[in-house]
């Protein structure tokens, strides 16, 4: 598939580059963050949300709220799943990576997605980028042979485990984490997951 540069004006539905975004020191550290074969998701890492730095993506990015700052690392080629969430999410590439992204308007009513209008995005390390809440996105996909680094930051809570059980119908069945709502594909072998990707199961070559 055709992979867009992130600073593409097609973008701008999805989110947009945080060019001011002081984070040179949040990218040193990710340094010491492992990278292995398997994509690994921590969602709160406080060697991160220590720095200076991590005030300042506060205020710029969500305002002053609490926030959390953790990584998703490793190797990945395929989408797998869509999720989204009731708030931006700000991505910063630790190294190259590619975004696999989509519009929550583009759900249907019975809660399936077309993986036909999923659009890729090639970021440069270094580069920031805000994802609006109603952007559809799931891990980031290699840009190269070695697989990738990004920081996720999100307001704090985020991803945590569920403290009620919600019901299996609607949109509350997508929900699988605290302000997190997942729509995975039949391969992708995400267990408990609603199953409502339809189409190919897009890959990043």
């Amino acid at each position: 598939m055709e992979i867009k540069k992130v600073t593409d004006r097609s973008f701008a539905k999805y989110g947009r580059v945080m060019s001011g975004l002081p984070v040179s020191k949040i990218l040193k550290e990710m340094e010491h963050t492992p990278l292995t074969e398997e994509v690994i998701y921590v969602p709160s890492l406080e060697a991160l949300e220590v720095l200076a730095e991590a005030e300042e993506v506060k205020k710029q990015g969500f305002g002053g709220l609490p926030i959390q700052i953790g990584y998703c690392n490793g190797n990945n080629t395929k989408l797998n799943a869509v999720e989204y969430h009731r708030s931006s999410e700000i991505d910063i590439a630790a190294t190259d990576l590619v975004l696999l992204l989509g519009k929550q308007q583009d759900i249907q009513e019975d809660n399936t997605y077309d993986t036909a209008l999923i659009e890729a995005y090639f970021v440069p390390a270094g580069t920031a980028v805000e994802l609006y809440a109603t952007t559809l996105h799931y891990a980031p996909c290699n840009a190269a042979e070695g697989g990738f680094r990004c920081v996720i930051v999100l307001p704090k809570g985020t991803n945590e485990a569920l403290t009620f059980t919600p019901e299996k119908s609607g949109e509350e069945k997508l929900l699988t984490a605290a302000n997190k709502w997942l729509i995975a594909h039949e391969e992708s072998g995400i267990e408990g997951a609603f199953i409502g990707l339809k189409g190919k199961n897009i890959t990043v070559e």
